[in-house]
């Protein structure tokens, strides 16, 4: 595998930049931190159509694709390819297999509960659903908030003792990798995909979740994690290094192709532009997804039926009002 992309141009479609960050999703966030560790040369490319699906971050070079939901993940794939390890002289020390399951575990799930669950949900709304119809965003948005519960079998009843459990497993990681980096450039001696999940962590906790969070409050103990991803971020995160100018995907697919610019300074004398048969594909693409998202969610309504969501406190003041 290796050998045969060899040379290739690699592609890493993500959510949308946010918070000042590349990517404001705090799953492609990683992704993105691995390729600029290993340094990997690719292109970065949004996908602002399906801001949901479980297929992003993925990437594509060619007809190869690695998605986010085959195989544990894209780092995963790009390790097990043969494209970009940087786990391979880590993955049999005990200290570091446990430092790595703390990260993809207990901070992921302290993350996904304040995005949907611990904040009002205006963080959750800027990286998922800002491009979307009012109406739908906010009904998707629900219906995540509803998954995220059952998920941790969060109910009313054991609200409280759910989120003690989240955030005292969080400060717990967060004291053994702090405890772990001392005054390091890295964990250990070099970068691994420990170091790419620990800094999209700590730059999307500080950068994209308010000051009233619980999590970024627990992280501010630990001034060498700061310090950490400060350090890292101008040369890893920042501009200026392997990626190119930002494109759009409009669907998740490894055939995706990028449309040409069309100007909008047309003057009344020149003749219509006859659209493209892409063009066309790409119009009737946007208009089966908003139908199919509107079906979702009736469906969903439907099938839940008494289902109570005074469970789920979305309030008008919670930023999901008209712009």
């Amino acid at each position: 595998m290796q050998e045969s992309l060899e040379g290739a141009e690699y592609t890493l479609v993500a959510r949308k930049p946010s918070f000042g960050l590349p990517t404001g999703c705090p799953i492609c966030l990683p992704v993105y931190t691995y390729l600029k560790l290993a340094n990997l040369p690719f292109h970065l490319a949004f996908n602002n159509t399906f801001p949901d699906s479980d297929q992003i971050p993925y990437i594509e070079s060619g007809t190869y694709v690695a998605y986010n939901d085959e195989n544990g993940g894209v780092i995963e794939r790009l390790k097990e390819d043969g494209i970009v390890d940087l786990d391979a002289d880590f993955c049999s020390l005990p200290e570091w297999i446990s430092m790595k399951a703390m990260v993809s575990t207990w901070l992921a799930d302290a993350v996904m509960y304040e995005l949907w669950v611990g904040s009002d949900g205006s963080s959750a709304r800027a990286v998922y659903y800002s491009d979307l119809p009012w109406l739908i965003g906010k009904a998707l948005f629900m219906k995540q908030v509803y998954i995220v519960k059952q998920r941790f079998g969060i109910t009313k009843e054991n609200a409280e003792r759910k989120e003690a459990e989240i955030y005292k497993r969080a400060k717990i990681a967060y004291g053994a990798l702090s405890t772990t980096l001392g005054d390091q450039t890295f964990l250990f001696e070099r970068p691994s995909s420990l170091d790419s999940y620990l800094l999209g962590h700590v730059l999307f906790i500080l950068q994209a979740l308010p000051e009233s969070s619980v999590l970024r409050s627990a992280l501010l103990e630990h001034g060498n994690l700061m310090r950490y991803a400060e350090k890292l971020k101008p040369d890893f995160l920042e501009a200026g290094s392997s990626s190119s100018v930002p494109q759009f995907h409009s669907e998740a697919s490894s055939t995706s192709t990028r449309r040409p610019s069309n100007s909008s300074s047309k003057t009344k004398t020149q003749p219509k532009r006859e659209k493209t048969e892409e063009e066309k594909t790409f119009r009737r693409r946007a208009k089966y997804f908003l139908v199919t998202q509107v079906v979702a969610v009736l469906v969903f309504l439907s099938v839940m039926g008494g289902y109570d969501f005074s469970e789920v406190e979305v309030d008008d003041d919670e930023g999901f009002g008209y712009d």
